[in-house]
């Protein structure tokens, strides 16, 4: 906007000048002074343009800065993790695997003849003939949808004969056979390797 205001000044000022004893001073003065005000205007835009672009560089620089630090430091972070998890593989690959025993559970036996507990004793003994093999606790019920499935409730105890590969298990419950998914079931005692 400054510099066309200008330039149309500058013409202004030019022409008056050629047409000098033609045209009174008083007007090529005027035309003179617009001139100036108009260039010292242009000046004095184009100065603050520029100091405003070297102050936003100057805040784009200080960005460009903190984010390479934040990016720099990130960087670290996983460096010292990567280190950790190489060391976690390194000791657990020295170790010897061992394998999980559970605990053999307590069984409630709720008598018909009411007792100072009301009614309920505690046995240590395992459930007859599951805890022995590999087994598993159903942790929801599991409606079979295809052929071959093993359906259960939650809390049967399902006699495991095979794992069939990382989703499912192959068991019997009440004499029947059938595959059923391993994330329905808590592990009692693990199929032998």
């Amino acid at each position: 906007h400054h510099l066309k205001k200008l330039e149309g000044r500058r013409l202004d000022f030019d022409y008056k000048k050629k047409r000098q004893g033609k045209i009174p001073e008083e007007e090529i003065r005027q035309a003179l002074e617009k001139f100036d005000e108009s260039k010292e205007i242009a000046e004095s835009s184009m100065f603050n343009l520029l100091e405003s672009d070297i102050e936003q560089v100057s805040q784009l620089t200080a960005l460009v800065q903190a984010q390479l630090e934040y990016h720099r430091q990130a960087a670290q972070i996983y460096q010292d993790l990567s280190v950790q998890l190489d060391q976690r593989m390194k000791e657990a690959t020295a170790c010897p695997r061992r394998e999980y025993k559970p605990k053999p559970r307590l069984t409630y036996e709720f008598a018909d003849d009411t007792q100072q507990n009301g009614g309920v004793t505690l046995s240590g003994q395992r459930t007859p003939g599951t805890l022995d093999q590999p087994c598993c606790r159903a942790s929801y019920d599991f409606d079979p949808e295809n052929e071959g499935e093993l359906g259960f409730k939650e809390g049967d105890v399902i006699t495991l004969t095979n794992q069939i590969d990382d989703n499912w298990y192959e068991g019997m419950l009440h004499g029947q056979s059938g595959f059923f998914p391993i994330n329905y079931v808590q592990v009692l005692v693990p199929l032998p390797h």
